[in-house]
């Protein structure tokens, strides 16, 4: 991914290598999760706009990090337009 932005609630996740868009392959998006300040986890919900992802939690209302596909065979599903996985990142150094 490239640079992400914070405002209100929601985290934006810029991609690169996304020309042809980005693609949820088999339904919503799966593999985000959102912390707030105290570092605790929590599965988010995300959604594609163009080259780049949204992500949200109820639980989260001041979410300062992101996680994608981090974990032992996370389930994950985002992919390019050309259909080439994105690789899990992270925006937190916890």
């Amino acid at each position: 991914p490239g640079p992400h932005s914070i405002k209100g609630g929601e985290v934006t996740i810029s991609f690169t290598h996304a020309d042809n868009g980005l693609v949820a392959k088999g339904g919503e998006l799966k593999g985000f999760a959102v912390a707030g300040s105290d570092k605790k986890w929590v599965w988010a919900k995300a959604r594609i706009e163009g080259d780049k992802v949204i992500v949200s939690s109820p639980e989260v209302s001041a979410p300062v990090a992101v996680r994608y596909a981090f974990g032992d065979n996370p389930d994950c599903n985002l992919t390019n337009g050309a259909g080439l996985p994105a690789s899990p990142f992270r925006t937190d150094t916890w």
